[in-house]
């Protein structure tokens, strides 16, 4: 299913309240039954993100996020540019912070949506995995052309991709 033919049906009631659906990779997911320890720690992480993040920023808690033509998550919580009224109109599709808090689907959570987020360029994919009490970061590939910054790195460092690949690899 292409995303805008989801966003058509839900435009007109086609989906009811109590369905909690998401369109992932062209297929509509039930989203897992929230437990009181991922409730919990979704509003955990939204208050954090929040105080980190300030104003400029809008820390969305299991909203849409348009991010190709086949796919419309809504993750646990997304931090993207601007304010609630900036995305009156459409969606946001780049968030700079998608965080997934993870029960009974840290499996789904690991492979299909991390794939999905660094498909589409997600610079930060967290997920709060409720079982091991651990937080996973993940992060996309990146190729010749982009830079990354070392986490342990003093602030505004910056390499480039290509200054670390071997000049006779090539992609397949």
């Amino acid at each position: 299913m292409r995303r805008v033919e989801y966003e058509r049906l839900v435009s007109i009631g086609f989906f009811g309240p109590e369905e909690r659906l998401e369109l992932v990779g062209g297929v509509l997911v039930v989203r897992e039954p929230q437990g009181s320890q991922q409730a919990t720690g979704i509003r955990r992480v939204e208050t954090v993100l929040r105080q980190v993040f300030g104003a400029g920023w809008d820390v969305r808690s299991q909203l849409p996020v348009a991010l190709d033509d086949e796919s419309e998550p809504e993750p646990d919580v997304a931090v993207v540019p601007g304010t609630y009224d900036d995305y009156q109109d459409a969606h946001p599709t780049r968030p700079v912070l998608i965080v997934e808090i993870a029960d009974s689907g840290l499996a789904f959570d690991r492979t299909d949506k991390a794939s999905l987020y660094a498909r589409a360029g997600i610079i930060d994919d967290w997920i709060v995995n409720i079982a091991e009490a651990v937080l996973e970061v993940y992060r996309p590939r990146l190729i010749r052309g982009d830079f990354v910054t070392p986490l342990a790195a003093a602030p505004g460092a910056r390499l480039a991709v290509a200054g670390l690949l071997s000049e006779r690899a090539h992609p397949k």
